[in-house]
């Protein structure tokens, strides 16, 4: 090894779902299969691009305060970031500072490892029962913080708020973020106990409910105090995070409420429709509250027929890993790809 190699940093890096450029049935990244609000369209089409060459708002004014009144919040507790990635990061890099260990799920999100080994945090994870689901008890132990989401992702399990609040409850002394990318499919916010708990914050993001994966528009709610520390962590690392167009695009976005609950609608009664196709044809699938479901199949193997699928121009997320190994994860598309997702199913498996 080269001597100037020591003193760089190395990391394993998050493997994100394949961007195939062909056309495909793409059921492999948990993308919204619908377009974003028509009113993101018509801001598009208006905007001044001469803007372009002016720096964006910092302060993200315009997005930070459609956000605060869609979620009746003051604007001081609303963060922003370049997709929920960015801002997670960046609570990694702020809040997780201390000499003990994080706690977060074993099998969940995988860039928290990620985050985790490039900040040196140090960290472990608890397994999850023999259900996928967490164990509420094993956070209940010293620690240096904790995080997971609900929805758990890749297993589509979500733990019901009062589960959340325990959690939440027996660690007054360190900061728990509860990752929601997926709730809007699922049940009740921890975002109803920002104003009990002075160590919460919830993230979300725009890439699932809104249609907006390609504009990478996340954010944070929490109490004043510690929006302003992820601020301060920002502007020390990049005060001009949002672009021109994601302010704009995602501020009209916010606006239209009922176009965010009719595609939400669509996609849960999607979801629950493909869910008993499944079973019928022999599938176990664990009960989603995602726009994806987590599934196998007990005499096919999940790999043998992740490619096949591929090979037929249907992608879906397989990885292999400990205890998930016959596992696929399948977004859930529009009616007529699930239709053909199920089509090819039937046929490779012989279903009349």
């Amino acid at each position: 090894m080269r001597a100037f190699e020591n003193n760089i940093r190395k990391v394993e890096p998050y493997v994100p779902g394949e961007q195939p450029q062909n056309k495909v049935i793409k059921l492999n990244t948990n993308e919204n299969p619908y377009p974003p609000s028509p009113k993101v369209t018509e801001a598009l089409a208006k905007m001044d691009t001469d803007r372009f060459r002016l720096y964006p708002d910092p302060t993200c004014g315009p997005l930070v305060e459609a956000l605060a009144e869609f979620y009746h919040v003051d604007r001081d507790q609303v963060f922003v970031g370049v997709g929920s990635d960015d801002v997670l990061s960046m609570c990694f890099l702020t809040f997780f500072n201390s000499k003990k260990p994080i706690l977060f799920p074993d099998i969940t999100y995988s860039f928290y490892k990620v985050w985790a080994e490039l900040y040196r945090i140090p960290y472990e994870c608890q397994r999850l029962d023999g259900n996928f689901r967490i164990v509420k008890e094993d956070y209940y132990k010293e620690n240096g913080g904790i995080i997971f989401p609900n929805p758990n992702a890749p297993t589509a399990v979500y733990e019901e708020l009062d589960f959340v609040e325990d959690i939440i409850r027996a660690n007054p002394d360190v900061i728990v973020i509860v990752d929601e990318a997926y709730i809007d499919f699922a049940g009740r916010s921890a975002l109803e106990l920002i104003d009990k708990y002075e160590n919460l914050i919830v993230v979300q993001t725009f890439s699932k409910a809104r249609s907006m994966a390609g504009m990478r528009i996340g954010y944070a709610i929490s109490n004043p105090v510690l929006i302003k520390y992820l601020n301060d962590a920002k502007y020390s690392f990049n005060s001009y995070t949002m672009n021109q167009a994601a302010l704009v695009c995602g501020t009209e976005a916010v606006k239209d409420r009922e176009y965010f609950e009719e595609g939400i609608r669509k996609i849960i009664e999607t979801r629950e429709w493909a869910k008993d196709r499944l079973a019928r044809i022999g599938f176990i699938c664990l009960d989603s509250s995602a726009n994806f479901i987590f599934a196998m199949h007990p005499d096919y193997d999940a790999k043998e027929l992740f490619e096949e699928m591929k090979a037929n121009g249907i992608y879906v997320r397989y990885w292999g890993s400990e205890r998930i190994e016959q596992y696929m994860r399948i977004t859930i598309g529009t009616r007529e790809e699930m239709e053909e997702l199920f089509r090819f199913l039937e046929k490779y498996m012989g279903v009349k």
